[in-house]
């Protein structure tokens, strides 16, 4: 049995879809700081709590057969990370080490973690692959940064087999729209362009027009959420095969501007766009942009949704018809 935590936000949701849809049985922990209950499954064991909290961690692998963790549950707003950054350390990397440390006592022995681009900071060249040096300039990326060392010395000191998968832009939903993404606050850039086209915003806002890109927005390389669902499946099953730890980046290796985006979307619902230009913040790299052929050669892995239009289409579809 796999223990999903976080499995109630926007990615863990999406992979516990998935997972039950290959056959795989889970167990969901999370403690709905920002996940969603009705996003995950009825008939799928639900533990509310924190993964800080060793007797309920404790609890959980007593009662359930966990063999492999997937871990999405952290903190993920950079720029609250920069204002309250013990809020970030303290649970994305020490409860983080409470559940390797459970893991560790219980005899569960497959780790793979919900890592990020984030771990790399400014770009020192594109496309990003795994040996591009990681500096990370706020601490959500050092926090994830901090696990992916720790992993390092656990997979060493105590024989625990990890995948840690650096992922760049998550988009999309479910493109039966059960599910999909809904933040609060929200800060991802597709849902705030769909709903400014819904009129639930009165415009989108475009930092910086002025980088060396050819519209002069920055650009990111946006990768659908089932396909990073299965990049999850397919780590596991690497693990299981025997495989020894890595790393992997993931993205479709292809960059959309931010203006290119805002044009998808007002193509695919047909309802123009207002957009407020602005400066540019601070701590934006110009283009982000990921090489995942690792990942291709090593778990087999190919995105499904490697077209803009096709994400954002599976966005849309959530936004007109959301449950939560």
């Amino acid at each position: 049995m796999i223990l999903v935590t976080g499995g109630a936000g926007y990615i863990g949701s999406h992979y516990v879809q998935y997972a039950r849809e290959r056959g795989e049985e889970v167990v969901v922990l999370d403690n709905l700081a920002y996940g969603h209950r009705e996003a995950v499954p009825e008939d799928v064991p639900f533990v509310e709590g924190d993964m800080g909290d060793r007797a309920l961690l404790d609890r959980v692998f007593t009662e359930y057969p966990i063999e492999a963790v997937v871990h999405f549950a952290a903190f993920a707003y950079v720029g609250e990370s920069v204002t309250a950054p013990r809020k970030y350390y303290n649970n994305n990397t020490v409860a983080t080490l409470n559940v390797l440390d459970a893991m560790r006592d219980h005899g569960a022995n497959h780790f793979i973690f919900s890592s990020t681009c984030a771990t790399f900071g400014n770009p020192q060249y594109v496309p990003m692959d795994e040996q591009h040096p990681q500096n990370p300039i706020n601490p959500y990326g050092e926090s994830k940064y901090f696990v992916e060392r720790m992993l390092k010395a656990y997979d060493y000191a105590y024989g625990l087999r990890y995948t840690a998968l650096r992922y760049f832009n998550a988009a999309g939903a479910d493109p039966e729209g059960r599910i999909g993404e809904s933040h609060d606050p929200e800060t991802h850039l597709i849902p705030l362009i769909l709903q400014t086209a819904q009129g639930k915003r009165e415009s989108i806002g475009v930092f910086g027009t002025d980088y060396d890109t050819p519209d002069g927005t920055c650009i990111r390389d946006y990768i659908h959420i089932l396909d990073l669902a299965q990049a999850h499946a397919q780590a596991l099953d690497r693990l299981r095969t025997g495989q020894p730890s890595a790393v992997y980046n993931l993205g479709v290796e292809q960059g959309y501007s931010v203006n290119e985006v805002i044009s998808a979307c007002e193509k695919i619902t047909g309802k123009p766009i207002k957009k407020v230009e602005g400066p540019r913040r601070d701590g934006d790299p110009p283009r982000l942009v990921a090489s995942a052929a690792l990942a291709k050669a090593e778990l087999g892995w190919e995105p499904q949704f490697q077209d803009l239009d096709a994400i954002i289409s599976t966005a849309w579809k959530w936004e007109q018809h959301r449950r939560f």
